[in-house]
């Protein structure tokens, strides 16, 4: 009997609004989250991807890049926001305030 490790399957995703690439690599045992991305080559797709600060996940849990993958897990690529949310909904109530769609006194809708 052989002590090499039996290595398994991983998935690497990337998505766009209008397209997204999913890849599957065979990993060995240790293998890290930013080790996987590197094999999948997602990179060659979307060559916007830096890979020093781009953000992961797993199964949309934010990880860090020496995180390391368990059979069957799936690595999310991240892209960065493009509007802060908080700032998006604050503008959004200042608007709705603005067009007296707003109830001044509760904040709620009229």
């Amino acid at each position: 009997m052989s002590n090499e490790p039996t290595p398994f399957m991983v998935e690497v995703i990337y998505a766009l609004p209008k397209q997204q690439k999913l890849i599957k690599v065979n990993v060995t045992p240790g293998t890290t989250c930013i080790e996987a991305v590197k094999l999948s080559d997602m990179q060659l797709y979307f060559p916007e991807i830096d890979l020093d600060t781009v953000k992961l996940g797993i199964f949309s849990r934010l990880v860090k890049h020496d995180e390391v993958l368990q059979p069957g897990q799936r690595v999310e690529i991240y892209r960065p926001l493009i509007a802060d949310p908080k700032d998006v909904r604050r503008k959004r109530a200042e608007k709705a305030k603005d067009e007296g769609r707003v109830n001044k006194k509760t904040g709620s809708k009229l």
